[in-house]
């Protein structure tokens, strides 16, 4: 028989007996799992919802289409608290002549979309109205791209619109069903924003929520029929869509450069102004975690030493109880290294089967906690289920291999005469 065959004999030996072990100290061994399981499910549950809130960011606060930068304001989540939230409010609006700068001169761009805003406005329509809770954007054509808005019925924002300074409008999907029965058709219909009148030309595809949000409850009408309504004095939100990935960043550099030029920003001074992209907003989520993440990797870490060492001490105790049955095993013709490999494969399943349930279990917990609440798709880590699990085999290993040497080192003669 071949050196491999011995050994696949071996381990098969090895497995068998091992399980016999565990099965025949159900409790015990359920215990002793107890620890490896909650170590293990600490990681996996955190890393879960991790990644479950990391795709909410990406399916959902991804408003801006494929290489797009927006440029604003404030910096990606606002103005920040203390001094910043001075600093970043003093500074002065990015205006829509600046807006038109970059369009005309960003030869890098495939488009460039212009927007302004209005918060928590009601629409209304034959005498059904919506909450107050509805955003109004003032947008150019090219505003609908960028933002990755899809026209579903009717039709989007065209140059005549702003040019005539029409009063039209495009409907998110909440509004619409808030205020429209099934059998009636939105486009063409008049509703009324403000105490103005204007006509439906189009309703958008549903792009969904984002942490509890909906990107949906919104009204969009042509940017100059929104600074007649609004004024013209809003902060310009400017959407620049690169031609492709290869020249996304020096898109970015060049409306910036284009945009510190139009504010007459002093070369070598920081920009007055902030801007991001949907790489940025995961970047950001991915640094605001990480510490977060390395204390759970912390806490877990101690509580799977812990449980190794609970592991240690109950493979000792088996080998004391199992004295009798090992001197038997080396008389009839085991080695040390069969008696070593047996008990290094009993701590190794055990610790495997306290990490395959803290896998499961954790799986499960992020994804019910953090999943069902923003009702995103179902997430499985498997990069940190295999971290996990091989985490559990070393320390298997590990904790694992002092008491199966003792084993393996015991004389068998006074091992036959242990009572």
């Amino acid at each position: 028989m071949s050196r491999t065959m011995l050994d696949l004999a071996m381990f098969k030996e090895s497995f068998g007996m091992a399980l016999s072990a565990i099965r025949s100290n159900k409790l015990r061994s359920s215990l002793t799992l107890l620890g490896i399981v909650v170590g293990i499910f600490s990681i996996i549950s955190v890393m879960t919802a991790m990644e479950v809130l990391r795709n909410s960011i990406e399916e959902g606060i991804m408003q801006l289409g494929a290489n797009t930068v927006q440029l604003q304001k404030f910096p990606p989540g606002g103005p920040g608290g203390g001094r910043n939230r001075w600093r970043f409010r003093n500074r002065k609006n990015i205006t829509y002549e600046q807006a038109v700068q970059i369009r005309d001169k960003a030869t890098l761009a495939e488009a460039v979309g212009i927007e302004a805003w209005e918060f928590g406005r009601i629409i209304w329509w034959n005498g059904e109205k919506t909450n107050p809770n509805v955003s109004v954007a003032g947008e150019n054509p090219e505003g609908l791209a960028t933002n990755d808005w899809v026209v579903a019925s009717g039709r989007g924002i065209m140059n005549e619109d702003l040019d005539l300074s029409r009063r039209v409008v495009v409907l998110g999907v909440p509004v619409a069903e808030k205020l429209f029965p099934p059998a009636v058709n939105p486009v063409n219909e008049q509703i009324r924003i403000d105490g103005s009148v204007y006509q439906v030309i189009g309703v958008l595809a549903p792009k969904g929520g984002v942490l509890g949000g909906n990107q949906d409850n919104l009204v969009l009408m042509p940017i100059t029929t929104f600074f007649q309504k609004y004024g013209k004095d809003k902060d310009i939100h400017v959407m620049v869509k690169a031609l492709n990935r290869e020249v996304f960043d020096d898109a970015v550099e060049q409306s910036r450069m284009i945009l510190r030029a139009a504010r007459n920003v002093t070369p070598g001074d920081e920009d007055d102004f902030g801007y991001f992209s949907n790489d940025s907003i995961v970047k950001q989520f991915d640094e605001f975690t990480l510490y977060f993440r390395i204390g759970v990797l912390v806490i877990a870490s101690i509580a799977l030493i812990a449980a190794g060492i609970g592991i240690m001490n109950i493979m000792l105790v088996s080998v004391t109880e199992r004295t009798r049955e090992i001197g038997i095993r080396k008389a009839i013709g085991a080695k040390k290294r069969d008696v070593l490999y047996q008990f290094l494969t009993e701590a190794v399943i055990l610790c495997m089967i306290g990490g395959i349930l803290g896998v499961l279990l954790g799986i499960i917990a992020g994804n019910v906690v953090i999943g069902l609440w923003l009702g995103t798709s179902v997430v499985v880590p498997w990069d940190w289920a295999a971290i996990g699990l091989g985490v559990c085999s070393i320390v298997g290993l590990v904790f694992g291999v002092y008491p199966a040497w003792k084993a393996s080192t015991l004389d068998p003669i006074e091992a036959l005469r242990y009572e």
